[in-house]
């Protein structure tokens, strides 16, 4: 009776954890969703989307200056994408023509209350110690990066060469001589954004500030500075609310192709893992609504490369309960009861699951840090992705597994076990792997230069974000819906200028429509006003074409490169410290540089249009393959110690190599199922990013697998027999 009660009682408390646990998925998705409808309040009517989903402000300023000069344009447009960062990361400023600028501000509607702060010159102060402003950017004549060679160590430094006016050499030789050994802190827009230290006594005007890390960095100091005294002024020509890039058919299609992808890799858990999988289902179900939830809490502007970080971190999820279940299937097979095995499987994939996730989440931490526009707003979602996908692995997966367990799930026939693993001689086949992918880098590299001989001049195939473009600005004898101009007019200019990158803005009460192309040719313009006439019966007086530059700025591409840079030394320490091995770390790093040229082989080969989800797609890569090593790195420190001094080195690779494999396809094949079936059901901008990400996932799969542990065998046997050709 009381075994009876006992389990009645085990029963019981499942079923209620089971139901609570429920219960609160569906509240989540209440609060989440119920603000579909046109007077909805839930989180989902709260997230602020991108320009490219939901379309926002566009305003178009001409300079005072009839004959402005690049430099000037240069700072001004500089001065702007500061500016407009406080509205949202994913605001545009871009030229148009010699003397005309234009900025989109996604997610915003109130172009008036925008107007009066943007345009307006930056306030550029030097203030002292105690917080006195002595030097205003009027007293500022010029500012320009520089470089000398130390004499000493003979190592090139980089500063800034700063030149002040009459009456600021004046005011600074005061300052200076009053503050020697202190610091004078450079203020633009309340910003503090250096403080360098006075050494001594400065007269005359000129004087330097030093401790650049790059001419870079310099170079960005300068343009701040100068941008405080810039006279330039601008006056607003035109501004509207401009309909969103994608259009809402495609925002419709993606969200379908995410449920379906969804749905998908539920049903293919519980198929490969049974009630394990029924457990991450439900786990993920609480995933998707707490994303959704949080997005709102901290108003995280959604973009296309935003929505790139959700599917990593959908697919770090996936990976966080395959490792975990495929460890409760290896107790289980080593005669471990289930709930034992659970237990045990639990703890011992935790290592591998937060170092994983925590690698990941550097990388993230410095995109945010470091990055600006996209990457800014591709590392805001990447970053709550992979916190909320931690938790829901480690916390909910459990809570609904254990439940599960205590309903009468106990068999060990609905958990399974480990097979035994296969025995691939990974190590032995690692030359021709190397060579492999050598050979398809360099086919990259010989394509990039073939490329960069033809007729573009450009080593990749560059959309108008990189390489600016054409700007027509057609006046059509009707009102065009949004619906009918993505439907009609953006084929019709694809087939005329074989873009499949076209963006359209219309400005809300006219006739107008901006169409953003390539840069187009004279007869290629021609061609498209006689279709345009043509097809819509358009007067060619009412069309106006004009070139535009680009949207990703110099500085928005240097600092992607930065932070990527600076996040994989990161990581790399953090392997380092983690593993105890330089080895781990920079095998783990090599096998992401080989991600990232092979992804930019396929680019460079197929002439894939690199446009504004280029770099999301690049650091969606990263971020999926250092998770993929650190599994297997995990289980080869493991085996290490399991295995003992006595087995052979390249057996405890391929042991470990094989263990997870099946780990490596399973969760490979999830996040692929989830890209692929957006690639198949979205629009052209999707497809641009959904291709190269499917040969991302597919690429970070083979490295870890084929790479990784071969190269840290190679370094770690190549320093054995150093050390033994050192002892002889």
């Amino acid at each position: 009776m009381k075994t009876y009660k006992k389990k009645d009682s085990k029963r019981g408390k499942g079923i209620a954890s089971l139901l609570v646990l429920l219960a609160v998925v569906a509240g989540l998705y209440y609060t989440a969703l119920m603000g579909l409808g046109d007077e909805g309040s839930g989180s989902m009517s709260d997230v602020k989307l991108g320009l490219d989903l939901a379309g926002g402000v566009s305003i178009t300023y001409q300079t005072v200056d009839e004959n402005p000069s690049d430099r000037d344009m240069e700072d001004t447009i500089y001065k702007l994408q500061l500016r407009v960062a406080g509205y949202s990361n994913e605001a545009e400023v871009y030229q148009e023509g010699s003397d005309r600028i234009n900025v989109d501000i996604p997610g915003v509607s109130d172009a008036n209350a925008i107007l009066e702060e943007l345009g307006q010159p930056g306030t550029l102060s030097f203030r002292d110690p105690e917080g006195n402003v002595v030097l205003t950017g009027d007293d500022v004549e010029n500012a320009q990066p520089a470089s000398a060679k130390n004499q000493l160590t003979g190592a090139t430094e980089y500063h800034v060469a700063l030149q002040l006016t009459e009456e600021g050499s004046q005011k600074f030789a005061e300052v200076t001589e009053k503050n020697v050994g202190k610091e004078i802190s450079i203020v633009y827009d309340g910003q503090t954004v250096r403080t360098p230290t006075v050494r001594e006594k400065i007269t005359g005007g000129n004087c330097s500030i030093d401790g650049m890390a790059s001419y870079e960095d310099a170079n960005q100091l300068a343009s701040t500075i100068r941008i405080g005294s810039l006279p330039l002024e601008l006056k607003e020509i035109r501004s509207n609310v401009v309909g969103a890039k994608l259009g809402q058919d495609a925002i419709s299609t993606s969200l379908k192709a995410g449920l379906i992808g969804f749905i998908l890799v539920a049903v293919l858990m519980i198929v490969l893992y049974w009630i394990p999988g029924v457990a991450a289902a439900i786990a993920l179900a609480f995933y998707v609504a707490l994303v959704i939830v949080f997005l709102s809490a901290f108003d995280i502007t959604l973009t296309l490369p935003g929505i790139a970080g959700i599917i990593l971190s959908i697919g770090m999820a996936v990976d966080a309960n395959v490792i975990i279940f495929a460890r409760i299937r290896e107790e289980l097979a080593a005669g471990r009861t289930v709930k034992s095995a659970i237990k045990e499987g639990f703890s011992k994939a935790l290592s591998a699951i937060v170092d994983g996730n925590v690698t990941t989440l550097i990388a993230a931490a410095v995109l945010l840090w470091r990055g600006s526009g996209t990457v800014k707003g591709f590392a805001q979602t990447l970053a709550l992705g992979i916190v909320l996908s931690m938790f829901t692995a480690l916390v909910i997966t459990r809570l609904a597994l254990n439940g599960l367990y205590n309903m009468g799930f106990q068999s060990e026939k609905l958990y399974g076990k480990a097979k035994a693993p296969a025995r691939i001689d990974f190590v032995k086949r690692k030359y021709i792997c190397i060579v492999c992918s050598l050979a398809v880098i360099v086919a990259g590299f010989v394509f990039m230069g073939i490329y960069a001989a033809g007729d573009q001049g450009s080593i990749l195939n560059y959309s108008l974000e990189f390489k600016g473009g054409t700007s027509t600005n057609v006046t059509f004898n009707e009102d065009l819906s949004m619906e009918s101009i993505h439907s009609d007019v953006i084929p019709l200019v694809e087939e005329v200028t074989g873009d499949a990158n076209v963006e359209t803005q219309k400005v809300t009460g006219t006739n107008e429509v901006i169409i953003k192309t390539r840069t187009l040719s004279v007869e290629e313009r021609e061609s498209l006003n006689n279709k345009l006439a043509e097809s819509y019966g358009v007067d060619k007086e009412n069309i106006q074409a004009d070139s535009i530059s680009a949207t990703v700025s110099s500085e928005m591409k240097q600092d992607a490169i930065i932070a990527v840079v600076v996040a994989t030394i990161f990581m790399l320490i953090y392997i380092w410290f983690r593993f105890k091995d330089i080895r781990f770390a920079t095998s783990a790093v090599l096998a992401l540089v080989h991600d990232v040229l092979v992804v930019l082989a396929f680019y460079a080969i197929v002439k894939w249009s690199v446009g504004n989800t280029f770099i999301a797609c690049m650091l969606t890569i990263v971020g999926y393959s250092i998770n993929a090593t650190i599994v297997i790195f995990d289980r080869i420190r493991e085996n290490l110690k399991a295995m003992g001094t006595k087995a052979e080195l390249s057996q405890v690779v391929n042991v470990s190599i094989n263990q997870t494999l099946s780990r490596s396809i399973y969760t490979s094949l999830t996040t692929f199922i989830m890209v692929f079936v957006l690639f198949l059901m979205g629009v052209s901008s999707i497809r641009e990013f959904a291709l190269p990400l499917m040969v991302g996932i597919i690429c970070g799969a083979y490295s870890s697998v084929f790479l990784t542990g071969p190269i840290w065998y190679l370094m770690k046997v190549k320093r054995g027999s150093s050390q033994a050709a050192k002892k002889d």
